[in-house]
């Protein structure tokens, strides 16, 4: 493709600058965004015909046009020119190539604002379908593998010491929780981006001639074009939303990342991940290396980074379009396929490690997980919460300095600290009924987890059905 002239070319008596040039270029990295641009550059074609402002042969050359450059680029067959500074450019400039001089109606009442934003707004809603979907599956490998071990019991954690019991399925769904409630933030976030179409906002004022905004939105799957034409071109909302939903989501599978990395070490050794989500060292052979989990906790950063790098672009942006917004991409792509890769190695880091359900049934012994169950037995004989806390903190500091079991305690042993308790400690604490006990809802009693794990089946089946008959659209 030959060098082209600038579309501002006949305003200017010079060529760009060469180091301008390659500073301002922006295809090597929107070029992602040249499905989109095609789809908008179709819809405007179209709707340009439906008014009159071109013949119905020139629609015909236009789209039989672009959708031979559509299959030229997805076949990696069309060459980016750099030369010619964005996507759009490129397109235009081999759509006159292959169909002559009716590509220069092609622009009739849009500019390249209008056109970005519609461009960008198509992929992050195609993003956002991608990443529920990754979610889902994430979803489903946890309820698996949580189902696997319903009767699997270790220390749940507080500041990283041992807390209470609780079910490893209770655990692994606590995750779903926070997946279920990531995924509906992209979902959410995928229908406010299907609420307004940019296109036809022209530069920032619209355009005098007739065109129909309405027909372009609803070809495009829009409710409707956006409300103000400045607002359309500068805003840059959905971007910064989808950065957003992604740096919470991306610090969820953190925790969970960091808790692979515990587990795994000797000093917990409650889990081994699959030799296909490990590492091993150049110079120590014995080892063996979450680094997938590590690699994913890490990438957290890279993608809040990116949250703070448009925050920080649009912050002081007067109104409307400014070229300060092509830095809006970069980290937009760079989220996107972060995101989509931590979903893809995090399930199947998940789907393929092994528990040692036996390890973590011995952390679960540690009698001193149980001591607010005999607290709480002595709630039931009518102590206060804070004189029962305060009675039973005695006791602990009392085993801890004797190297005593909690559970080795007679009744009069227990009375010598207060009288109100029932029977000794071995018949108030028992590690089944400190589990089975915990029967309300969210708790780890089995009865619980299991209604918990069937919700949770359920609900991801239905939303994927949901996912799979719009297919791309909200």
């Amino acid at each position: 493709m030959g060098r082209a002239r600038k579309p501002w070319g006949e305003r200017f008596g010079e060529i760009t600058d060469p180091c301008f040039e390659r500073f301002s270029a922006s295809v090597s990295f929107d070029k992602a965004l040249a499905r989109y641009d095609i789809r908008g550059s179709i819809a405007h074609a179209r709707m340009l015909g439906s008014v009159g402002l071109i013949t119905e042969a020139d629609v015909e050359a236009l789209v039989r046009g672009l959708e031979a450059l559509a299959t030229e680029i997805e076949a990696g067959e069309f060459h980016f020119d750099p030369a010619l500074e964005d996507i759009h450019m490129n397109i235009e400039a081999r759509l006159a190539e292959r169909v002559g001089s009716v590509a220069g109606r092609l622009h009739s009442g849009r500019s390249r604002n209008d056109q970005v934003a519609t461009d960008l707004a198509l992929y992050l809603r195609d993003m956002c379908q991608e990443i529920q979907r990754g979610l889902l599956a994430l979803q489903s490998v946890l309820v698996v593998r949580a189902r696997e071990h319903v009767d699997t019991v270790l220390p749940g954690y507080t500041h990283m010491q041992r807390a209470q019991p609780v079910r490893l399925a209770h655990h692994w769904l606590a995750f779903v929780e926070m997946q279920s409630r990531d995924q509906q933030r992209f979902r959410e976030l995928q229908a406010r981006l299907s609420s307004a179409s940019p296109l036809g906002a022209g530069a920032l004022a619209g355009s005098t001639l007739p065109l129909d905004r309405e027909h372009t939105a609803a070809a495009l799957g829009f409710q409707a074009p956006a409300a103000n034409s400045m607002d359309a071109v500068a805003s840059r909302d959905g971007a910064l939303e989808f950065l957003a939903c992604a740096a919470i989501c991306m610090v969820q599978l953190s925790r969970l990342a960091e808790e692979l990395v515990l587990w795994s070490s000797a000093e917990f050794a409650f889990i081994e991940l699959a030799d296909a989500y490990s590492t091993g060292s150049s110079l120590m052979p014995q080892k063996k290396n979450p680094d997938s989990a590590e690699l994913v906790r890490a990438k957290s950063g890279r993608v809040i980074g990116n949250l703070v790098s448009l925050l920080t672009v649009m912050k002081g942006l007067p109104l409307t379009y400014n070229r300060d917004l092509q830095e809006d991409k970069e980290p937009v792509f760079d989220t996107a396929k972060t995101l989509r890769d931590c979903l893809e190695v995090t399930a199947g880091a998940l789907a393929t490690l092994r528990v040692d359900a036996e390890r973590m049934a011995s952390a679960a012994q540690d009698p001193l997980l149980l001591a607010t169950d005999l607290a709480e037995a002595l709630v039931r004989a009518d102590l206060p919460f804070r004189e029962a806390h305060q009675t039973v903190g005695r006791i602990v500091r009392h085993c801890l300095a004797r190297d005593l079991d909690l559970r080795s305690l007679s009744r009069e042993d227990l009375q010598a600290f207060h009288p109100a308790f029932p029977a000794s400690a071995a018949e108030l604490l028992s590690l089944e009924r400190a589990l089975q006990e915990r029967a309300h809802v969210g708790g780890t009693a089995r009865e619980r987890v299991i209604e918990a794990l069937d919700a949770a089946e359920a609900r991801i089946a239905r939303e994927t059905r949901e996912l799979d008959s719009r297919g791309g659209e909200p």
